[in-house]
């Protein structure tokens, strides 16, 4: 048996929504892996009489397909969908019967636009909490349209392809058999690779704003909630809507739920934003913020938007360690998220770089799966007593502090560290196959220099009220020299910005 009492009975419930027959076609082997399959398969069509399931020979073995009766909807999963994608597997059971998916009429029909032959495939991991949104985008698309299709493809089970094309992140997506993207994208980010993206015309008779929020993970989410309640005119102009939350996973420090993971909260946010009259502007990013009669921002795509208020929450991204062979090597044994990439590297050496919460955090979930993880510090391990106690027991753990990190070596991919021992002055180099760089954050507000003012971390200095030196400019989040960056804690100083540029409002 593949699934546990209590995922059958939540499954069972989930089935009875199926609207009509779906075909099974699964292609196994006698591996332990086909036979799993084959079980999983078989429990999925004896809670269903609307489930059929026909052995056959698809492009790999192990793997099934799920289609309508007499169509090839070309929805593939080689691998077992369970971990994180067994939400993949259950939502393309739905739809594939006839649910109809839960997106906005203009990227169904953007979708069935496409022009063209696209076989897609998403290599992923079961561990990796961003691979369903990709898996499930691409999967959208080929119900809709034909001419595309998707293979979801875990790397565990296929770690020879995996390996040959020196696949060494995911969720990393090839088109026609070439590099197409890696990391979370969403349906919208897809299509916008694609080229189907807005230009500067679609802004152009947009009347102005009362507020305007840029940045739209959670302070600016609940700054645009607290905004529309008021009953202003309100926008929020977002790089992708969810911002560094759709690369956490599990939060369990967010008051009255016990746990909860990031895309997943991410998706609750946009919910309730969309409860309200708001202008949400997805995909867009703000590169010039300039105070006339009202406050002008200039998007990327060359539109001006008008605000008499503006929020800037644009909040911060993962720090790069700064160092020759960091950007020659990301995603070629560079990577940023232990839990997503780990399982890529089972059975080999790799280094953490970071000696805070974070990076021992990732060294701690690496240990489980790799030979041996490296954990270098700047200076002295800085995380909190637990988690140091908990990484010193680990045996297959080497701490090194005191270490200046000078250059991650490679050919096509990784080969190895160097760095600094701080206390002798001696270069020293290690051989390894992966590093994981976990050393804070950094703020987005390089486009800001000149205009507001920032701290000498880049981060924007705000009043009690939200307010920065520019009159009618606020910010609120991880953007702003709030000294504690924490999901409460911006969506606490995005309802304060909210409430700040209403009585800025009220005042002028």
């Amino acid at each position: 048996m593949i699934l546990d009492n209590e995922i059958k009975a939540q499954l069972e419930q989930y089935l009875q929504l199926m609207e009509g027959e779906v075909h099974i076609n699964l292609s196994v082997g006698a591996d332990d892996v086909s036979r799993d399959m084959t079980a999983l398969v078989e429990e999925l069509a004896a809670m269903s009489p609307k489930i059929q399931v026909e052995k056959t020979t698809l492009d790999r073995t192990p793997s099934f397909s799920i289609n309508r009766i007499g169509e090839n909807t070309g929805i593939t999963f080689a691998g077992i969908p369970l971990g994180h994608e067994f939400t993949s597997l259950v939502l393309a059971l739905l739809q594939v019967s006839g649910r109809a998916p839960k997106v906005d009429q203009k990227l169904i029909n953007q979708i069935k636009n496409i022009k063209g032959n696209y076989r897609f495939e998403t290599y992923a991991s079961l561990s990796c909490h961003n691979c369903p949104d990709v898996v499930q985008a691409f999967n959208v698309m080929s119900l809709l349209n034909p001419s595309i299709t998707h293979t979801m493809i875990d790397g565990a089970a296929f770690k020879e392809e995996v390996e040959s094309k020196n696949i060494m992140a995911v969720p990393t997506v090839h088109l026609n058999g070439e590099f197409f993207s890696s990391g979370r994208m969403s349906l919208e980010e897809i299509l916008a690779k694609l080229g189907n993206t807005p230009d500067a015309s679609e802004f152009a008779n947009k009347d102005p704003f009362d507020v305007l929020i840029v940045g739209g993970g959670p302070a600016g989410a609940s700054a645009a909630v607290y905004a529309a309640r008021k009953g202003i005119r309100t926008g929020i102009v977002a790089d992708r809507f969810g911002g560094q939350i759709l690369d956490t996973l599990g939060i369990e420090n967010f008051i009255s739920v016990n746990y909860t993971e990031g895309p997943k909260l991410a998706a609750s946010l946009e919910e309730h934003v969309k409860e309200y009259d708001v202008d949400i502007m997805n995909l867009q990013r703000a590169r010039r913020i300039e105070k006339k009669d009202f406050i002008e921002v200039e998007l990327e795509n060359g539109a001006v938007l008008k605000s008499k208020t503006v929020i800037l929450s644009t909040g911060a991204r993962w720090r790069n360690a700064g160092v020759p062979g960091e950007e020659e090597f990301k995603n070629k044994g560079i990577a940023y998220c232990a839990h997503c990439d780990g399982p890529l590297f089972a059975g080999k050496h790799v280094a953490v770089i970071g000696g805070g919460n974070s990076g021992v955090e990732a060294a701690i979930d690496l240990a489980g799966i790799v030979k041996h993880v490296t954990l270098l510090a700047r200076s002295v391990l800085r995380a909190d007593p637990v988690l140091q106690d908990r990484v010193m027991s680990l045996p297959n753990v080497t701490i090194i502090q005191n270490a200046q990190i000078k250059e991650i070596t490679g050919t096509d991919k990784v080969n190895g560290i160097t760095y600094i021992n701080c206390e002798t002055n001696e270069e020293e180099h290690i051989e390894l196959h992966g590093v994981f760089v976990q050393i804070g954050h950094v703020a987005n507000t390089e486009w800001l220099e000149g205009t507001v003012e920032l701290n000498k971390h880049g981060e924007i200095i705000i009043d009690k009220n939200g307010a920065t030196n520019i009159p009618g400019v606020f910010a609120a989040g991880d953007c702003t020299d709030t000294p504690y960056k924490q999901i409460i804690v911006s969506m606490g100083s995005g309802a304060i910005a909210a409430l700040g540029a209403f009585d800025y409002l009220i005042r002028h």
